[in-house]
């Protein structure tokens, strides 16, 4: 499985790892199936994220997919991280083999769900398990899209 310059460089030097003192929103989900795990926490301040930092228990592309979803949104509106999609996320990281393609499903959800807790005013951590994305309808996995950008 190759993967690319990208995700190799958020996989051995990843962004924002940790916590967040005193976070606004924090989210986890998990995958039962590969057993990855992304947890997120974040500041929100005049409805931008003002820090971000995760925590991930995966292989390399859930942890380069968590690094990348850190740096796509930190300073950024709400409405601006909400658009955040698993596409978005692989298209960042020039591309994931389709079998890993659920790691930045993982990545996102995480994010939404971060902005979900803090929307309800509370930290409590939410915790979604999410199957392989390739029981997801239009799903990349299902079709055995690899999502590359031309050099």
């Amino acid at each position: 499985m190759q993967y690319s310059k990208k995700v190799m460089d958020h996989f051995m030097n990843p962004r924002n790892v940790g916590q967040v003192e005193n976070p606004s929103g924090v989210g986890e989900v998990g995958n039962p199936t590969c057993g990855d795990i992304m947890h997120i926490e974040i500041q929100v301040k005049d409805d931008k994220i003002e820090d971000i930092k995760f925590r991930t228990f995966g292989c390399a592309a859930a942890i380069a997919t968590s690094s990348m979803v850190t740096e796509m949104v930190k300073g950024k509106t709400l409405e601006e991280a909400e658009k955040i999609t698993n596409r978005t996320v692989a298209e960042a990281l020039d591309g994931l083999p389709p079998i890993k393609m659920h790691c930045s499903n993982l990545a996102a959800d995480a994010l939404h769900e971060a902005i979900k807790s803090y929307r309800q005013n509370g930290v409590t951590s939410t915790s979604v398990a999410k199957g392989c994305c390739q029981d997801e309808a239009d799903s990349p996995c299902e079709k055995g899209m690899e999502i590359k950008l031309p050099e």
